[in-house]
């Protein structure tokens, strides 16, 4: 039996419980997913009507197993954990003096490089198989890929300006946010030359999209955010403690920012490499991912979780890349690191 690190409930009607050091997920006595409570890292329950049991949930905060709750459509909306994990201070201290520091600001800049750097990529990446075949198409992405690119002096000029003009991160949101979203516009312009005609694309929206891509994406993105959550509470980070988003209660601007790094290696080039091998978006009369449709959106970014990247002159996998990343800022926040790299992908 392979070894299940991460257990995802989708389907209405089913059951978690813990049967001798496993947890089970159950359907009407039938059997639809099972993993040892050693090796497992994570719990995602994604539709209404799931239950769990209390055993369940104690297995996993003594095991600091955490169990994320996400609705149909992928919005995550809860996260339990262990309250061992989030009794951590240090770090915590010191993350939120980062937000009226230097050390702030430049965290800021290297999640938002890393989003840009990591969207020029991924359209080379699509570029590059297309050289031959569509030659005009993969002009039009190394264009827009160098285009993208471009941006990035916009943040290295802010980098130079901040210390000696005394800037904070309230100097410089709104201007980071502009470059974040003319480096996307020319992101998603990529994508409409790619995607198949079918798929009606209307351009990149976000919540309550239900077009068929971007319904896709959206899902993806929920799964990742978990991991991503995950991440950050495990380095002794506060979730909610974030520098590019804006405070609000209930908002985990932390996990926003560093999401951004990782959005498009693992969910993007995931999602649009299964449409352009055919798959079909599967939507119900509603609008909403079907059943079918989100096991497979699923599956395919817990797959690209578990694939290896080039990272600190070793091959890792990306589910580790985001932990030691996370870990990463913690030490920076702490003064622990010189500074922080964001997680570049090759092409």
């Amino acid at each position: 039996m392979p070894i299940i690190q991460q257990l995802f409930a989708d389907q209405f009607g089913s059951h978690i419980g813990k049967y001798q050091g496993r947890l089970k997920i159950t359907k009407h006595k039938e059997i639809l997913a099972q993993a040892p409570i050693l090796h497992l890292e994570a719990v995602t329950i994604a539709n209404n009507g799931i239950s769990i049991s209390a055993d369940a949930i104690r297995a996993c905060t003594e095991n600091g197993i955490p169990i994320h709750f996400l609705s149909g459509s992928g919005k995550p909306y809860a996260s339990l954990y262990s309250a061992g994990l989030t009794g951590t201070v240090l770090t915590r201290r010191a993350q939120l003096t980062a937000y009226n520091n230097i050390h702030g600001l430049k965290l800021a800049l290297a999640f938002a490089g890393g989003k840009i750097e990591n969207q020029a990529t991924l359209l080379k990446y699509v570029a590059k198989y297309r050289k031959e075949t569509a030659p005009a198409i993969y002009r039009e992405l190394r264009w827009l890929a160098g285009e993208i690119i471009d941006h990035m002096e916009e943040l290295c000029a802010i980098d130079f300006l901040a210390p000696r003009e005394n800037y904070t991160l309230e100097d410089i949101r709104g201007t980071l946010l502009s470059i974040e979203g003319r480096a996307a516009q020319k992101y998603w312009a990529g994508f409409k030359q790619v995607l198949p005609a079918e798929l009606a694309w209307p351009g990149r929206l976000g919540r309550g999209a239900r077009d068929p891509f971007n319904s896709a994406l959206n899902y993806g993105y929920g799964i990742l955010y978990g991991e991503i959550e995950r991440a950050v509470v495990l380095a002794g980070l506060d979730p909610f403690g974030g520098f590019i988003h804006v405070d609000r209660p209930g908002k985990p601007s932390l996990v926003l920012d560093f999401i951004e790094e990782f959005r498009a290696p693992v969910v993007d080039r995931t999602i649009l490499g299964l449409v352009n091998k055919g798959f079909k978006i599967e939507q119900d009369e509603q609008g909403f991912l079907n059943e079918k449709t989100r096991k497979m959106l699923a599956q395919k970014v817990l797959n690209r979780l578990e694939s290896q990247e080039r990272y600190a002159q070793k091959r890792q996998s990306l589910r580790n890349i985001i932990q030691m990343q996370a870990r990463h800022i913690a030490t920076y926040v702490r003064g622990e690191r010189e500074d922080y790299q964001p997680f570049c992908a090759s092409w």
